[in-house]
């Protein structure tokens, strides 16, 4: 293993929350008047701030209307999150794995810190992550690098000691500003294909491929 540390994204990578979303934004677009979203164009914007996401969905960019939306989503989407969030197969294995061999685990990602930590309690699997980094803990949000450099310091390691893994090409950019190796998981929406004009070191298929892989390193 040449890493010393590896960094996940939540979303689409480790968890599938996707009931939850899909259930706040029904909530607060239909409470700000708006036609209910079909599941699928908000699995597209899974992975954007939650005010990106209402302009990707309405094509609003009142700054306004995105700070009336936040509190409508998360008032139906955070409980629900926290309950009904399952990790992917291999996820809890993954994250054991790593940490058993005295790798530096963290979770980066634009979901809130509190809510990681709910729903990886819940999982059974916070032990086995040192560090959450989530949206509420930075001033500039993926892919602005902050998030991951500050892991990469706080971890006392090397960037070029570290890995970042995620399922969007932000996270490839994320990753790609903070100088790290990244690598793909095709959990989410995002296809191989689309990940191959950003630099990367792996496009796993799943999370069982990505920890036969790092075995291998």
């Amino acid at each position: 293993m040449n890493y010393k540390a590896i960094c996940f994204d939540f979303d689409y990578t480790l968890g599938d929350a996707t009931d939850a979303i899909v259930a706040g934004f029904t909530h607060a677009l239909t409470q700000m008047g708006w036609p209910a979203p079909e599941r699928e164009a908000v699995r597209r914007t899974v992975g954007y701030m939650i005010e990106d996401a209402y302009t990707m969905l309405t094509g609003d960019t009142d700054s306004e209307h995105k700070r009336q939306m936040r509190p409508l989503f998360v008032e139906v989407a955070h409980p629900m999150q926290v309950e009904h969030t399952p990790l992917f197969p291999g996820a809890l294995e993954l994250l054991s794995a790593l940490r058993s061999r005295g790798i530096r685990v963290g979770i980066v990602s634009s979901k809130r810190t509190q809510v990681l930590q709910e729903v990886m309690a819940n999982n059974g699997a916070l032990e086995h992550v040192e560090l959450i980094i989530g949206s509420d803990a930075v001033s500039r949000h993926k892919p602005d690098p902050e998030g991951l450099l500050a892991a990469v310091e706080r971890f006392g390691v090397q960037v070029g000691e570290t890995l970042y893994c995620g399922d969007t090409l932000i996270d490839a950019q994320t990753a790609q500003r903070a100088g790290v190796d990244f690598c793909a998981v095709l959990n989410g929406t995002t296809t191989a294909p689309e990940f191959e004009g950003l630099p990367h070191v792996h496009i796993a298929p799943d999370l069982w491929e990505l920890a036969q892989w790092l075995g291998q390193k």
